[in-house]
């Protein structure tokens, strides 16, 4: 809703007095209402006690309440940035340091650079970015272990330039951090046996490659040259195996749950990304066929309320298409976008589902 249609939506002393009452965010900025008894102009969303109607009224701008002879209020400081501006500035300059410091920031550490208590702080980080600070520290470091396995020469180099002290500590976090061990990340499938092949689908080429432990890979593209690269980028270490006459019941079962997805893919996978990611697609995957949800849906249920923007990013991440259905996920208002494979699929897929085919 633009700003247009916000002042038309409270242009009566009705409806302000209703957002008033209900304490509408949506209000803010629009107008600004003050309390003859307390002498004091608020935001609408103000979480004062209510006044009474006859002691309200309501002012267009700030300015015009100051001049009118009222004061900011202490508690929604109606004179400064809304309050969600104001923590994301906070959860902004905490990230900064995260990001810039060599060593893993603890709870107080970050609490008192920012000048909040940490209780509050640990609740406005996590309302804000959709994730604890200690998950965006670790996620921070998880991004210095990554570059420093491709950097370094050791990966005892890498584990103290991301700023551990202890073998034992890094050597028990990593799994959660980079979804593997260090050296299988490092090693970029260096003595794995990566088993693929190509197939046709109404979708067009679709590849499928398995480990030892399950399907790693299903992608999908209009050139099936493209898919061998994207595996080989994948896994630029590895030993691949094509043309298996007995893989071809793997690709059949998996080109079968593309065109039938009701009945599901009950292959192993082997799924391999961040905690964080393996969590979304966790989730994903429990997500039922004909069924659509929301980026900020996604969050609720992973777990991670307002953290819409991350689950898109692990939707995008996903390299095993359809098993992991990061397509039944829409935007707020139904809309289809953001598929890696390609919105077109994606709505076939929708509409497959659907019944519409």
């Amino acid at each position: 809703m633009g700003k247009s249609e916000n002042q038309l939506a409270y242009s009566s002393d009705e409806a302000r007095w209703r957002a008033v009452q209900q304490r509408d965010g949506g209000a803010d900025g629009v107008f600004w209402y003050s309390v003859r008894s307390t002498g004091v102009y608020c935001r609408p969303s103000c979480a004062a006690r209510p006044a009474l109607r006859k002691n309200v009224a309501f002012h267009d701008s700030r300015a015009q309440a100051e001049a009118a002879g009222f004061r900011p209020c202490l508690r929604c400081k109606p004179d400064q940035p809304p309050l969600a501006e104001r923590q994301a500035a906070i959860v902004a300059q905490a990230c900064h340091l995260i990001d810039a410091s060599e060593e893993a920031l603890d709870l107080d550490s970050l609490a008192s650079a920012v000048g909040v208590s940490r209780f509050h702080f640990h609740r406005m980080f996590k309302t804000v970015t959709g994730i604890t600070p200690k998950a965006y520290v670790n996620a921070a470091r998880a991004r210095r272990v990554q570059a420093g396995l491709a950097q370094e020469a050791t990966v005892t180099d890498a584990m103290y330039a991301a700023g551990f002290n202890s073998s034992g500590r890094f050597y028990a976090q990593s799994p959660a951090v980079l979804g593997m061990t260090p050296s299988a990340f490092r090693s970029g499938g260096a003595g794995e046996q990566i088993r693929f092949a190509i197939a046709e689908c109404s979708l067009g080429p679709i590849l499928v490659a398995s480990t030892v432990q399950g399907i790693c890979a299903i992608l999908i593209d209009d050139d099936p040259d493209f898919l061998v690269k994207d595996l080989q980028d994948r896994f630029p270490k590895a030993e691949l195996i094509g043309a298996e006459p007995e893989y071809e019941q793997v690709v059949s079962r998996v080109v079968g749950m593309v065109e039938h997805p009701e009945i599901g893919l009950d292959l192993p996978l082997d799924v391999r990304g961040t905690a964080f990611q393996q969590r979304v697609w966790q989730v994903l995957r429990a997500i039922p066929a004909g069924r659509r949800v929301t980026y900020a849906e996604l969050a609720e249920l992973a777990g991670v309320p307002r953290g819409a923007r991350a689950v898109a990013s692990a939707c995008a991440a996903n390299a095993i298409a359809v098993a992991i259905p990061c397509h039944r996920v829409v935007r707020n208002d139904g809309s289809i976008s953001g598929y890696r494979w390609g919105v077109d699929r994606k709505a076939q897929l929708l509409n497959r589902e659907a019944g519409n085919e």
